[in-house]
């Protein structure tokens, strides 16, 4: 997920432009596409990787070229995974989800692009979710291209490391990471079994997300510029757009003409290109904005 360039953005100050009189006019037109980052999770007990939630913690995520070419870093994050994963399996969607659901119900957002892959913008009640970088829920062979369920992988998982399950109760309490993993020391993930695909017997299994380093699929690609491209109202929630993998989409509404408005805490990457933007709590400001539309 990560691009050329993304790392030499700084972040600045945030220039807010309009109010909520302004969000609440260009959401009433309808035509919506919501485009949504990390933000919009960080109230369900998810941390993003650069907004005020992820400002204490020194995790470097997992990079594709780690994952498919260093075994030990592949078992590595399994093995933290593996523990992180009923904390993301137990999030549930918070107000401001549950909002977005609630403006394409009535016909106000017509499409939803995520940059998130912890699947609740659908627990959460929208439809049609266009899942940018994938899902955790997912996991896929990489040999054999198999699609397994997270959950049947999870208890295959267990059933095959009882003593490891027994050995980390003590470290399950702790927050999970923005890539659904927990930090564990060394001497834990030594003792950690990785199971081979069910269905070739070999692997490797990865979760269906995309990673730092990895390109997300084009026709996906295309699909959400599709979307963009017929939307009249881009709106980014939560996001920061750092990188190219979101702000291209806003660029494209740009060059198109077509509105852009970004609520979200802290600077954005896409801030000069938006005509309305906001910085302020999602999960006060979206149930705000259905309130005042459904009057």
């Amino acid at each position: 997920m990560r691009y050329p360039g993304t790392d030499a953005w700084e972040a600045a100050e945030v220039p807010v432009r309009g109010g909520f009189a302004d969000l609440a006019s260009l959401v009433g037109e309808g035509g919506v596409c919501v485009l949504s980052g990390a933000g919009l999770s960080t109230d369900s007990g998810i941390p993003d990787y650069r907004g005020p939630s992820s400002s204490a913690r020194k995790h470097s995520p997992m990079t594709y070229e780690a994952f498919v070419g260093d075994p030990a870093a592949r078992h590595r994050y399994w093995a933290r995974s593996h523990v992180g994963w009923p904390q993301i399996a137990g999030a549930r969607p918070n107000p401001g989800h549950e909002a977005v659901a609630a403006l394409q119900r009535c016909g106000l957002v017509r499409d939803v692009i995520t940059q998130n892959v912890d699947g609740l913008h659908q627990a959460g009640g929208a439809r049609d979710v266009v899942e940018l970088h994938g899902a955790l829920a997912r996991v896929v062979c990489l040999g054999c291209r198999a699609e397994l369920d997270r959950a049947d992988v999870q208890a295959r998982l267990a059933a095959a490391n009882p003593a490891f399950d027994e050995a980390v109760t003590a470290v399950r309490h702790r927050d999970v990471n923005p890539d659904g993993d927990v930090e564990l020391p060394d001497e834990l993930v030594a003792r950690f079994t990785m199971i081979d695909c069910p269905v070739c017997g070999v692997g490797p299994l990865k979760p269906d997300v995309v990673f730092f380093g990895e390109s997300v699929p084009r026709p996906r690609v295309a699909h959400c510029f599709d979307l963009v491209g017929r939307a009249r109202t881009l709106l980014v929630l939560g996001s920061s757009l750092a990188v190219m993998s979101g702000l291209r989409f806003a660029r494209a509404a740009t060059r198109a003409g077509i509105p852009v408005a970004i609520v979200t805490a802290g600077p954005s990457r896409g801030d000069d290109l938006a005509g309305v933007r906001l910085d302020t709590p999602l999960g006060n400001v979206l149930p705000a904005l259905v309130r005042a539309l459904r009057a």
